[in-house]
């Protein structure tokens, strides 16, 4: 179930950014149909389940000097990866650029930030 949630999540955050960063788009014409978006959101998952903690190691030290800040420059990366391999396998999703996939990432970060707040907030009025 949690698994579930954070898809639904990241696929509402990268529908978001989509809609919000003009160099980040689903399609030639910017509408998202529920295939690309589910695509999407698979690549997006399993680079950040996979690639992500490696580079995370492998960049430490940049995360210490930037107190953290240097998380929004991975994100970035991941969510370039994505859509390079978006590209790969015929997927329509695009990324253009450094600068697009780092606002995107910090609206993803933002959006994923309030959705979990809003499951952690149900959860509690479950218990």
């Amino acid at each position: 179930m949690k698994l579930l949630l954070r898809l639904v999540g990241n696929a509402i955050a990268l529908y978001v950014a989509s809609t919000l960063i003009d160099g980040i788009q689903f399609g030639a014409g910017g509408e998202v149909d529920f295939g690309s978006l589910l695509a999407v959101t698979l690549i997006f998952g399993v680079v950040n389940a996979i690639i992500k903690p490696v580079v995370k190691v492998v960049t430490c030290p940049a995360f210490l000097v930037t107190l953290g800040l240097f998380t929004f420059v991975v994100n970035a990366l991941m969510l370039l990866l994505t859509g390079w391999l978006a590209g790969i396998l015929n997927v329509d999703f695009q990324v253009d650029g450094f600068g697009a996939a780092f606002l995107g990432a910090i609206v993803i970060s933002f959006v994923s930030f309030l959705l979990s707040l809003f499951v952690s907030a149900e959860k509690d009025d479950k218990d």
